[in-house]
């Protein structure tokens, strides 16, 4: 028996956005179709990135968007820890576009991979849900559920 691969368990009409959306539209079209995460794909086709509800959430021990430490220094300012970490919640914070907001190149796997290779790369990078790509174009969406449930049903 060949392996299953990731094209027969994968979801080929899973909802995607376009980096041009507005944030609100990203937020409605989760809450409508009841999932955490949405495949970024652009005009060409390609998943230029996934925006999930964590990336909504701005992730601090205070809870606010704090200026990072610094100290001055001979008429200058020295940066304590990096500013790329606050450029990027910052640009989070005030995302009016998808683009803004989401992680950009994300893991994907390509739709002749086994369940198997999914599984490793799912586990491995502690990602619920994998977009599926043909020579880089998002075809489909695979999740841990499809996996765990072809793995379970494979043997």
């Amino acid at each position: 028996m060949a392996a299953l691969t990731v094209a027969e368990i994968m979801d080929p009409d899973a909802v995607t956005i376009g980096p041009d959306a507005d944030v609100e539209s990203a937020i409605r079209l989760m809450r409508s179709t009841d999932v955490p995460g949405v495949p970024v794909v652009n005009e060409g086709g390609r998943c230029v990135g996934i925006v999930t509800e964590a990336d909504l959430v701005i992730r601090d021990e205070q809870g606010d968007l704090h200026l990072p430490h610094y100290i001055e220094l001979f008429g200058g300012i020295i940066y304590l820890e990096p500013l790329r970490r606050f450029e990027e919640r910052l640009r989070k914070a005030f995302a009016a576009r998808v683009e803004d907001l989401m992680t950009a190149d994300p893991d994907t796997i390509e739709s002749t991979a086994t369940v198997r290779e999914a599984a490793k790369l799912i586990a491995g990078s502690g990602h619920n849900r994998l977009p599926v790509v043909e020579h880089g174009r998002f075809v489909g969406l695979v999740t841990r559920v499809d996996v765990l449930d072809a793995l379970a049903h494979q043997d």
